[in-house]
């Protein structure tokens, strides 16, 4: 039943600690390696580095919803959201 989940890479969801600096403050992000690659993935389509898309992130989350109460959780939310609605331009 699980074989597909079961089967990944270990290193695929080892966690990865990155130092970033959003608005001035530098945050360490503990995400998994496959979420920093999908980070990659989504900074290139924008022209933009990992950290650069993550702060534009931060402060537009911020400008809609007035906080952002775990930019990790974002961060792995955007992530999904970008690989769905690949999928979705691709049928």
């Amino acid at each position: 039943m699980c074989e597909l989940y079961a089967s990944q890479n270990p290193l695929l969801y080892r966690v990865s600690k990155k130092s970033i600096r959003i608005q001035g403050v530098v945050t360490s992000l503990a995400l998994e390696n496959q979420i920093w690659q999908v980070l990659e993935q989504v900074a290139t389509q924008e022209n933009l580095t990992v950290p650069q898309f993550i702060a534009t992130l931060y402060q537009e989350s911020i400008e809609r919803h007035g906080k952002v109460e775990n930019l990790a959780s974002l961060l792995r939310v955007s992530c999904l959201t970008y690989l769905l609605n690949s999928t979705k331009s691709k049928s």
